[in-house]
């Protein structure tokens, strides 16, 4: 086996690792927890070096197959000059040279990437997207991301961070956002607004998004309703992205749109009633395909494409 790829996708809760082959097939994962390190960056760094060698052994693939590292990270992320800017959920880090820190421990090129950006690639060329060269990825879980591949490239942005749909604004006087604004998209849609929604309504501060789908699958009407105003909420985000944008493809990720079942007939309802009629009807909406593989393929698809500045 030869020209081998390592994805790293650092999350604040679990950092999941997988090595891919040439074709895009994870040979070898595994995943260890973010939270005992969080105060420390210095050892949460050594502990991933320590992982991705326990990987490497335990799955008897030499290191020296390995050409390349790719690291998806929940954050503010500086790929050409490999700077980790900030991480809101992990705390400490600021203009950290992470790129030139693995680069040193292991002698291979490393290309650093926002991790929706690094799922967006995984389902562009292995996924939902594959064959599409406009797309919109969206992942909906404790907050709302967002990735775009516009004329067969990832789009960044002049600094390196497009895509924050989860902070558009779709309220003048919504309640405050964590990024400093208010009345953003997140803010309807994000886990603890809807597990807050869920209490109001059922009465339970125990209830999980998953067990208000058993409800709805049972037909349950606050259940029914509940996701209905959910997909509501996330429609009426997207119709601002497809009117802007005119995407053939928006590809919808993430921990609650495991219940699509629920959400994905009103979201087009919505798209079709709002948006702009050709945008609108060239529109799909999909549910992504690979789940938590997503950024560590989009980690053979960061050192495939390379970087590519926009002129």
């Amino acid at each position: 086996m030869k020209n081998l790829v390592l994805g790293i996708d650092v999350g604040g809760t679990n950092v999941k690792l997988g090595i891919v082959d040439a074709k895009g097939k994870i040979l070898a994962r595994s995943a260890m927890p973010t939270k005992p390190y969080n105060r420390n960056k210095t050892l949460l760094i050594k502990a991933i070096f320590t992982q991705v060698r326990a990987l490497f052994n335990n799955s008897k693939i030499s290191l020296k197959q390995l050409t390349g590292i790719g690291i998806g990270l929940p954050g503010a992320v500086d790929p050409f000059k490999g700077l980790v800017i900030f991480l809101p959920n992990i705390p400490g880090w600021k203009n950290v040279p992470l790129r030139a820190i693995f680069e040193k421990e292991f002698r291979v090129p490393v290309l650093l990437e926002n991790d929706v950006n690094m799922i967006t690639l995984g389902e562009w060329k292995y996924g939902a997207g594959k064959g599409k060269n406009d797309l919109l990825c969206m992942t909906l879980g404790t907050g709302v991301g967002g990735g775009l591949i516009l004329d067969g490239q990832l789009y960044r942005g002049a600094s390196f961070v497009a895509g924050e749909i989860g902070h558009m604004p779709i309220n003048e006087n919504g309640p405050h956002c964590n990024c400093g604004g208010w009345g953003c998209f997140e803010q309807s849609v994000g886990n603890r607004q809807l597990l807050e929604k869920i209490s109001r309504i059922f009465g339970s501060t125990t209830l999980t998004i998953p067990d208000v789908h058993s409800l709805a699958l049972k037909g349950d009407q606050k259940a029914l309703k509940f996701f209905k105003e959910t997909a509501t909420h996330i429609g009426n985000g997207l119709v601002g992205v497809v009117n802007l944008l005119n995407p053939p493809l928006i590809i919808i990720g993430g921990g609650v749109s495991n219940n699509h079942r629920f959400l994905f007939p009103t979201i087009n309802q919505v798209i079709q009633k709002r948006a702009m009629k050709v945008q609108a009807k060239l529109v799909k909406i999909v549910h992504a395909k690979l789940g938590d593989d997503a950024g560590i393929l989009g980690a053979r698809v960061l050192l495939a494409e390379g970087l590519k500045k926009r002129s």
